[in-house]
């Protein structure tokens, strides 16, 4: 319990400072703002205008949709705010050697390096997104148990920690290769098959995007899981998959450690 308190009075600390240094340049934090709800915008005007065209996409209606969209834009806030900083500096802390700092902590350095930069204004974004899933719960005809909405938003929790694994895992090929950004560019091109419905998507694309490159278990599958009868076949495998792929992480950061070039060696 004394360990768990003090990662929590650390990760305190992070916000604290975090906030404070954003306050600091104030027309950096209300463009950030801006951009993100500007993308909101966007995502949502893109399927009403599809809509416009067909009465259902993926098996969807339009109000089922706009919860998905609304499901995906908060794991986007959660991981922009928790995540984002600290993923695109964790190539460069690497090629200089400055991942010592990190390194000597007396806390995790997995936890130190995936959250000491907490994102202020995509912390705002958050509370915007909080408010878009409202309009879109209530725009919804049908009504959810509380059981649904705790499972739903426990899973959007549980999507962010496999986005989080994938990002990581794309930025580790850094420690082999001294590449600029190993290949996080890449995480973000294969996170647009995440913004879609996992149902347009068959074959082998399907199978690796709910197994091998699990993106369609970040915002898809928990809008399932709400919107229709509800499957022990999807919440076990999202579980499974989601285990594996951390335990896997895990494996890799160490592994990748091992490699690493102090700047002092």
């Amino acid at each position: 319990m004394s360990t768990l308190l003090r990662y929590c009075r650390l990760f305190g600390y992070f916000v604290a400072f975090s906030f404070s240094r954003s306050f600091e340049f104030r027309f950096d934090f209300y463009v950030r703002i801006v951009m993100d709800v500007v993308y909101y915008t966007v995502a949502i005007a893109f399927f009403k205008i599809l809509y416009l065209h067909t009465p259902t996409i993926g098996g969807w209606t339009e109000s089922q949709t706009l919860i998905f969209v609304a499901a995906y834009c908060m794991v986007d806030a959660i991981n922009m705010t928790l995540f984002s900083n600290n993923m695109w500096q964790l190539p460069m802390l690497i090629n200089r050697g400055d991942l010592d700092y990190y390194l000597i902590r007396p806390v995790s350095s997995l936890f130190f390096l995936s959250l000491r930069d907490f994102a202020a204004n995509s912390f705002v974004n958050l509370i915007i997104t909080i408010g878009i899933m409202t309009w879109a719960l209530h725009q919804y005809p049908g009504n959810f148990s509380l059981l649904q909405l705790a499972l739903f938003f426990a899973l959007l929790l549980n999507g962010n920690l496999i986005f989080y694994c994938l990002n990581l895992l794309f930025n580790l090929p850094t420690f082999f290769l001294h590449s600029p950004q190993g290949f996080s560019h890449m995480v973000w091109s294969l996170n647009k098959f995440g913004e879609r419905p996992d149902r347009i998507f068959q074959g082998l694309t399907r199978k690796i995007l709910t197994s091998i490159l699990p993106f369609l278990l970040i915002a898809s599958f928990p809008t399932r899981l709400l919107l229709e009868e509800f499957d022990w076949q999807i919440l076990v495998h999202t579980l499974v998959v989601s285990v594996l792929l951390f335990c896997f992480l895990l494996w890799a950061w160490h592994k990748a450690l091992r490699t690493y070039s102090s700047a002092s060696s």
